[in-house]
């Protein structure tokens, strides 16, 4: 695996290497299972999704709490006490006094799903997909412990019912900005302390950042072009703000035949209805209309740029999460 190779910046590497590392101790004829954190409530360390790989010697890579979870999971599993043959789900937390030992945050409780792996082969049939840039989503039977693979959907990363747990591996989280500015950076800033690997894209051949943000990817492409390059996998967010109807309207036709999560609009309800006026002349239809969240953002009486940025992550994040918007009004213009 090239470190270079621009498809292992979008891999979420703490999922990759858990799951290579129980992959080698599968190799090596050691016992291995694998933690899932797959709910949580209050205020728990770890999100649902998060990994842990443990062998019986004791041996363990990922976190699930932070705390003192994982002795007690790896303790339990040298015993034989969890995981033996079959998926179980495991809670911690339940009261105060428990989340003081664990380590959890007051109130904090979790629930981890623990199943025994058997088979390196299976793994390393997820890695190669991975490797290959695909969201894979692996699909665990919760009565028989059976693994299979399909094609990932992007989001959400992680979803359980009473029969299966369905986590979605692969191609990390992107976001695409069309317009560069002080919002721009604003956002950028938010959107890297969440792992998303941050594009910037803004034509203007007499604009140039003085002070380019680190860890930020910046292009000069048309605004559709770059669409076209970033936004064909489904975990990539599309943010227009260049307040210039050519280029912000390219983008968002272009984002429109993508399979972008979330497709984001700076403006005014005002602007807001002239802009979906203008992509209805332009071919759009109104189906595909109802994809744009514009004015994009939750609504948080937002006035400042900083606050503005804010609503619109926050709007991104519930998207990603699978929380459906009920009303994405936001003022971010008079």
């Amino acid at each position: 695996m090239n470190p270079n190779d621009p498809i292992n910046e979008l891999v979420r590497a703490e999922d990759r290497d858990v799951m290579a590392k129980a992959a080698q101790w599968l190799r090596e004829g050691k016992g291995v299972a694998l933690a899932t954190v797959t709910r949580t409530w209050g205020s728990s360390p770890r999100p649902p999704g998060s990994l842990m790989a443990m062998n019986r010697e004791g041996r363990f890579i990922g976190s699930v709490s932070g705390g003192c979870v994982e002795e007690e999971l790896i303790g339990r599993y040298r015993k034989g006490e969890l995981a033996d043959s079959l998926p179980v789900s495991v809670g911690f937390g339940v009261d105060s006094q428990e989340a003081g030992r664990l380590g959890l945050p007051c109130g904090g409780r979790l629930q981890i799903t623990v199943e025994p792996l058997e088979s390196a082969a299976s793994i390393e049939r997820l890695l190669e997909r991975i490797d290959r840039g695909e969201l894979v989503a692996r699909r665990l039977s919760l009565d028989s412990g059976e693994v299979t693979l399909g094609e990932g959907e992007g989001y959400p990363e992680l979803s359980l019912t009473e029969e299966r747990l369905v986590k979605v591996f692969g191609a990390g989280w992107q976001l695409l900005l069309i317009g560069d500015g002080q919002l721009a950076r604003y956002l950028a800033r938010m959107a890297r302390m969440l792992d998303y690997r941050v594009t910037i894209c803004d034509p203007r051949e007499d604009f140039a950042d003085p002070d380019p943000l680190p860890d930020v990817i910046y292009t000069r492409q048309m605004p559709d072009d770059a669409v076209h390059d970033l936004a064909a996998k489904p975990r990539t967010a599309v943010v227009t703000l260049a307040h210039d109807p050519k280029q912000d309207d390219m983008a968002l036709i272009e984002a429109l035949e993508t399979n972008a999560f979330y497709i984001g609009a700076l403006g005014s309800r005002r602007s807001a209805a002239k802009r979906h006026e203008r992509l209805l002349k332009m071919g759009c239809t109104s189906r595909q209309l109802e994809r744009v969240r514009g004015p994009a953002g939750v609504p948080i009486g937002s006035k400042r740029p900083s606050e503005i940025a804010l609503s619109i992550m926050a709007e991104i994040t519930a998207t990603r999460n699978g929380i459906v918007a009920v009303d994405n009004r936001v003022a971010t213009e008079a």
